[in-house]
């Protein structure tokens, strides 16, 4: 079982490694980089799921909170003004 200092330990390298996925796809990163990250990510995430340290729900969370760091938010309020014309 682990102690809730390695839990946060564990939370606090899937952010980095999540951040630094953010960044680079933001960044417009070479395919290479960008596979390399979200391998890392994804297997490190697998493996907190599979050892029951995060559940499903809380790690969508910290994904979006990561994403939301890095992009902003995923939703926007748009006028219908402010589309192009043809788009609604």
């Amino acid at each position: 079982m682990q102690t809730p200092n390695s839990r946060d330990h564990v939370i606090v390298e899937l952010r980095r490694l999540l951040h630094d996925l953010f960044v680079a796809t933001e960044q417009g990163a070479a395919q290479p980089r960008l596979a390399r990250a979200h391998g890392y990510a994804d297997g490190y995430m697998k493996g907190l799921l599979q050892a029951g340290i995060v559940s499903q729900p809380e790690l969508l969370s910290i994904v979006a909170e990561e994403r939301g760091r890095v992009a902003g938010p995923a939703t926007r309020l748009v006028r219908l003004d402010d589309l192009p014309r043809g788009s609604a």
